[in-house]
C-alpha cells in the first residue's frame, strides 16, 4: 500500500503543479512526456532483462502456464466490453486500451495520452490504480472465492512486483513462480497492445 499511497501523492502533485503552472514551459508540453515515456520504457527493458530469475523461469516454462496471462487478458477484455455496454462515454475500443494496462499504470497512461489524450490517460492511471489497490485490498477474499489463480489474475501485470508479497502470503510461494510470470508476460505486452488497440 505504500508504493500506491506515494504514486497518488505524486500524481496529485502533478496535477497541482499543472493547475497551477509550477514548472517551467519546456517541462509541460508534449515533447516531455515522449522523453518520459521513451525512458520508461527503457527501464522496464532494463528491469525484466537484469532479472536472472526471469529468463530461468521463461526456459523451464510448458505451454500449460500461458494459460494463466491468457485467462487474464480475456477477462479483462471481457470485462471492459461489457462495462462498455452501460457506460457510452468511452468508445469499446477506449476501454480495451485502458483494460490493456493490466495494472501497469505508469507506462500505459503515458502511452494513452501520448496517443488518445489527457483524459483516457487519466481515467487510464486511475483504473489501473484502483486494480493494484484491489488486489491488493481483497487478496484474501479473492482467493477464498476464486481459488489460488484469482489473486494472481487481480493483480494482472503487478503480481510480478506490487502485489507479489500479498499474493504469496495468501496463495502459498509455491505460486511465486506462476504470479513473477504472469505479471511479466502481461507487462511485456502493454506498450505494443495499447497503441495496437488505439490504432
Amino acid at each position: 500500500m505504500k508504493n500506491t499511497v506515494i504514486i497518488i501523492f505524486f500524481f496529485i502533485a502533478g496535477l497541482l503543479f499543472g493547475i497551477y503552472a509550477f514548472l517551467p514551459e519546456a517541462m509541460s508540453g508534449d515533447a516531455m512526456t515522449q522523453y518520459v515515456l521513451y525512458l520508461l520504457l527503457f527501464l522496464v527493458g532494463i528491469g525484466v532483462g537484469s532479472n536472472k530469475n526471469t529468463l530461468k523461469l521463461l526456459k523451464s516454462v510448458n505451454l500449460k502456464i500461458f494459460l494463466i496471462p491468457l485467462s487474464v487478458i480475456l477477462g479483462t477484455f471481457l470485462g471492459t466490453f461489457l462495462y462498455s455496454l452501460i457506460n457510452d462515454s468511452l468508445t469499446l475500443r477506449e476501454c480495451w486500451a485502458v483494460g490493456a494496462g493490466f495494472g501497469y499504470y505508469s507506462l500505459s497512461s503515458v502511452l494513452i495520452k501520448e496517443i488518445a489524450g489527457g483524459s483516457l490517460g487519466v481515467i487510464a492511471l486511475l483504473s489501473n490504480i484502483i486494480r493494484e489497490i484491489f488486489t491488493l485490498l481483497l487478496t484474501p477474499v479473492i482467493a477464498k472465492v476464486f481459488g489460488k489463480y484469482g489473486p494472481i489474475s487481480s493483480g494482472g501485470a503487478t503480481s510480478m512486483d506490487t502485489t507479489l508479497p500479498i499474493i504469496t502470503r495468501y496463495i502459498g510461494t509455491e505460486y511465486a513462480a506462476l504470479s513473477v510470470f504472469s505479471g511479466l508476460v502481461l507487462t511485456l505486452l502493454v506498450p505494443f497492445l495499447v497503441p495496437l488497440i488505439l490504432g
